[in-house]
């Protein structure tokens, strides 16, 4: 995990990686044997806020790490659905409209970048030209 979440004490820690596989804030609270009051203090402390926010980022980046790798076999499945004429026309249907759909949020999301590298950009020239 990161820094922010080294920083913490053992029984902090190990709350923090209670919180982020326990299905609630009770079931983190038993499986550590700490008390339930005690997490909803600790979740209103900002050192232990953001060593909880930083462990929860990086399983959400390990989880978009392990899509982006099934991300070609998901789309061959689905131009395999589109183009197999022995699948029901509504099941090759749904398959082609999903591969268009990821494709034009696609072309969004890369537009939507390019824009924001250009405000990023424009904001280091004020900043440059500012001081």
């Amino acid at each position: 995990m990161e820094d922010k979440y080294l920083i913490l004490s053992g029984k902090k820690q190990r709350a923090v990686l209670a919180l982020i596989s326990e299905p609630t804030i009770q079931a983190a609270a038993a499986a550590t044997g700490i008390g339930e009051t005690t997490l909803y203090r600790w979740l209103h402390d900002k050192e232990f806020q953001k060593a909880f926010y930083a462990a929860r980022r990086e399983i959400i980046g390990q989880s978009i790490t392990r899509l982006q790798q099934a991300s070609g076999k998901a789309v061959t499945t689905l131009v395999e659905i589109m183009s197999d004429q022995d699948k029901p026309a509504s099941t090759r249907v749904t398959a082609a409209k999903t591969v268009l759909e990821m494709a034009f949020k696609s072309i969004e999301l890369e537009g939507l970048e390019i824009r924001l590298t250009a405000i990023e950009d424009r904001l280091r020239q004020v900043f440059q030209w500012s001081g």
